[in-house]
């Protein structure tokens, strides 16, 4: 309903509003079913606006995603002329937009990402400690690594214990997507 009518709705719905058009009594159980729809992945809070959510266009039908090139440790994304398409499993993908890339170096071995293994990642510009993130830095390199963000510092951890993680000052860290899928060939 809010879908076909989103482009009616100049301004907002208030809460009260919300209710009354879903038939719900109290604004609790109106935030408990935003919630779900958030988890679900159909909407998105809006960044900068107090209480502002979105829809989330559905992800595309057809199992293809784009293939924008290769990420390694502490080097860029080498990137395609023309984006190429990989065929990826619906089951490695979420309704967000995703794109692919092919892994290069050591780096995350022991999170079992090896070199030449496939990424599924989903494009979004927050990420939760903890997840392993594509992340540019300085807006020059780009890198597959483990995110670990603290008031005024983000730590880049890579899972080899030959590495260290490095940290940064937030400003030079800019999130690029959250990996949520992983391929690999055998031969």
């Amino acid at each position: 309903m809010l879908r076909e009518n989103a482009a009616d709705l100049a301004p907002a719905p208030t809460l009260a509003g919300l209710c009354r058009l879903l038939g719900l009594r109290s604004r609790g159980s109106l935030h408990k079913h935003v919630q779900a729809l958030i988890a679900a992945g159909l909407v998105e809070p809006i960044a900068g606006r107090y209480r502002g959510i979105r829809l989330i266009p559905p992800a595309p039908a057809a199992d293809t995603l784009p293939f924008l090139g290769k990420i390694a440790a502490g080097r860029p994304i080498d990137a395609l002329p023309q984006a190429e398409t990989m065929e990826v499993p619906l089951h490695l993908r979420t309704s967000r937009p995703c794109y692919v890339l092919q892994v290069t170096g050591d780096s995350m071995c022991e999170a079992g990402i090896l070199d030449g293994d496939y990424v599924v990642i989903e494009h979004r510009e927050a990420a939760r400690n903890g997840e392993i993130v594509v992340a540019l830095i300085h807006g020059e390199e780009t890198t597959l690594k483990r995110i670990s963000q603290e008031p005024g510092r983000v730590t880049l951890i890579p899972a080899n214990q030959a590495l260290s993680p490095v940290s940064f000052a937030p400003a030079d860290v800019a999130i690029q997507g959250v990996l949520v899928g992983q391929m690999r060939a055998y031969r």
